[in-house]
């Protein structure tokens, strides 16, 4: 990682981690961060990579003592998060992902969430307590610096941990080890890098999508797209949102890429940027999407089926949270995790897609891998069943399965029960249409020619907390109807009286 120009390492310990783990995965897995951080400081100075490196450590940081524990091994840095969840008034309940912390830290149920007591000087106060421990410690060492603490393990006392009976036998010397190396090796983070971004794809981008830019006009042209550009879009969606806020209208940019997007292609793409790849894309397609379009969609020399070859790779979309992607191919693992308000249209997905979803509209017009929407707890994602076993692939501890009914069927209902304000079938019908428009989807024609049948194989995935919120808001609005008659009938009557 070092030698390819990393520019931050951590090393997280076994303690710690999502609440929404299991507690085996909690307890019983992972080695010390004082083991993998002492190996990778000395590693890194005999290397001479140390100085360019900025080492982070974290697992289970609670007080200064660790600080400076960390610090003689080689840290830079350190990373507290359970600690301070705990001042803001967590109670460790590791129910994160149900939705129902007492607490009201990890949840949207709003009475749930009315319970939070934590404020932000609660966090500074016990920061403050860490820091002023860490300076005690290092006036007992005779240190003015926090600099001069990192790299120095001589600094520490061993000795009464060494002497209890629980170590005999154990040869701690290559841990507490420091290498003898000369004094212009640095062994701290010492100088910045040139990651050569004036290299990146991003700056021919933006330099031919100045008129956009700056003038809002739309804005056309065809670049090509290596493995070696990732995170394209990124640069030049910073410097949309530097120059406008609030974005471009729709489609004013269209950048057409042909080859191979690069990791992270298009992410935290912004409003009006439309990235057009022919080709296929690797992990973190669309990590963070806010706002552009994303397609990618085979060559037309390709002769393979669509719904049968994997496009975009693991992780794609991950937290996205506004905009729309349209993939005519199968994504890997982990698709569309903590997706949080975007559209996305694919043709088949690995394991493990929609986990964690918290809003936005997913579908899926293939085969899908094992625990689809695991964790799931907002949006709608409808997949093609074509196979009828989706059901064996589905986590349903936190989503029902209900069939698409058609839209005069719907419409009986109370439309504060649709999703994002249509029907299903009106959505499907959009989104089947869209995907083909953009992406030429055999699949996705296919679908639409033969409605009456294809439509009975789509099976809606519906998380039953979103569900709850649906019914909640439906009743609120009655109760609220209900309550302003009642006030208009007693106006009348008030009226009728007086006369």
């Amino acid at each position: 990682m070092a030698r390819p120009k990393a520019a931050h390492v951590g090393v997280a310990g076994p303690d710690g981690g999502t609440g929404a783990s299991p507690w085996s995965s909690i307890k019983h897995a992972g080695s010390p961060w004082e083991i993998g951080l002492a190996e990778t400081q000395q590693t890194l100075v005999l290397n001479r990579l140390r100085g360019r490196i900025r080492l982070q450590a974290d697992g289970q940081m609670k007080t200064g003592r660790d600080v400076v524990i960390g610090a003689l091994l080689g840290a830079d840095e350190f990373g507290f998060a359970t600690a301070p969840l705990v001042v803001e008034g967590c109670i460790m309940m590791r129910k994160c992902h149900l939705n129902t912390c007492p607490v009201g830290v990890a949840t949207q149920d709003p009475v749930l969430r009315s319970k939070f007591s934590g404020k932000p000087e609660h966090v500074v106060n016990y920061f403050f307590f860490v820091a002023e421990e860490a300076r005690q410690l290092m006036a007992q060492l005779g240190v003015r610096t926090f600099d001069e603490l990192i790299g120095r393990p001589d600094l520490l006392d061993t000795q009464k941990g060494i002497a209890h009976w629980k170590a005999s036998g154990l040869d701690f010397s290559r841990l507490f080890y420091q290498p003898q190396v000369p004094a212009d090796v640095p062994r701290l983070h010492v100088m910045g890098q040139d990651h050569g971004l004036e290299k990146a794809l991003d700056v021919r981008l933006i330099e031919k999508s100045r008129a956009a830019l700056d003038k809002g006009e739309k804005v056309q042209f065809i670049e090509v797209a290596r493995n070696v550009n990732r995170t394209v879009g990124a640069m030049l969606s910073g410097e949309l949102t530097r120059l406008r806020p609030e974005g471009l209208p729709d489609d004013t940019l269209r950048i057409q890429l042909e080859g191979t997007g690069g990791q992270s292609f298009g992410a935290f793409l912004a409003k009006g940027i439309t990235l057009y790849l022919i080709g296929d894309a690797n992990d973190y397609t669309g990590k963070g999407l806010s706002g552009g379009r994303i397609v990618v969609r085979p060559s037309i020399d390709f002769r393979g089926e669509a719904v049968r070859n994997t496009i975009v790779g693991n992780t794609v979309l991950y937290g996205a949270t506004t905009g729309e992607a349209f993939f005519s191919g199968v994504a890997g693992e982990r698709f569309a995790v903590r997706l949080s308000g975007a559209t996305a249209v694919v043709e088949g997905t690995g394991d493990h897609g929609c986990e964690y979803m918290t809003g936005g509209t997913v579908l899926v017009l293939g085969k899908t891998g094992r625990n689809f929407a695991a964790g799931m707890s907002g949006g709608v994602a409808y997949v093609y069943d074509e196979d009828g076993l989706f059901a064996s692939r589905c986590n349903t501890s936190m989503v029902s399965m209900d069939r698409v009914v058609t839209a005069a069927e719907q419409q009986t209902h109370d439309k504060s029960d649709w999703h994002a304000g249509e029907t299903d079938e009106a959505q499907l019908k959009r989104l089947l249409q869209e995907h083909n428009r953009w992406t030429g989807s055999k699949r996705a024609r296919e679908l639409l020619d033969t409605w009456s049948v294809s439509r009975q194989k789509f099976v809606k995935v519906f998380p039953n907390e979103y569900k709850r919120a649906l019914i909640e808001r439906k009743e609120r609005r009655l109760e609220a109807s209900t309550e302003t008659t009642r006030a208009q009938v007693a106006t009348n009557w008030e009226g009728v009286a007086a006369k």
